[in-house]
């Protein structure tokens, strides 16, 4: 595994993204979180075809922070399963990797 990776999750609204994006940096599990939207999401929810608008969280930060990060999105989160999908970082500049592991340690 690596040191650091970027985890994705989604919210219904820009307000919810925020909040959301807010308390994972002041709760220091995470350096940064973008906010990308509005994106469309096409799922099936319970049985039934669901077309959302959406908006997309991706937190920056490092592999020893997901434990506490991935329960603070599933408590603070307004979706019943929110989505968390982690994606490794191989490599990166060397000076924001440092930053990033200094913001979230």
């Amino acid at each position: 595994m690596t040191d650091y990776c970027q985890v994705v999750t989604t919210t219904d609204s820009y307000e919810a993204a925020e909040e959301l994006a807010r308390g994972v940096v002041e709760a220091r599990l995470g350096a940064c979180v973008q906010i990308i939207g509005p994106i469309r999401g096409v799922y099936r929810w319970q049985g039934e075809l669901q077309v959302d608008q959406e908006w997309q969280c991706v937190v920056k930060t490092t592999t020893a922070r997901l434990p506490d990060l991935t329960e603070y999105v599933r408590t603070h989160h307004d979706y019943e399963v929110p989505e968390v999908l982690v994606t490794p970082v191989i490599t990166g500049n060397p000076d924001y990797l440092a930053w990033l592991a200094d913001e979230t340690s």
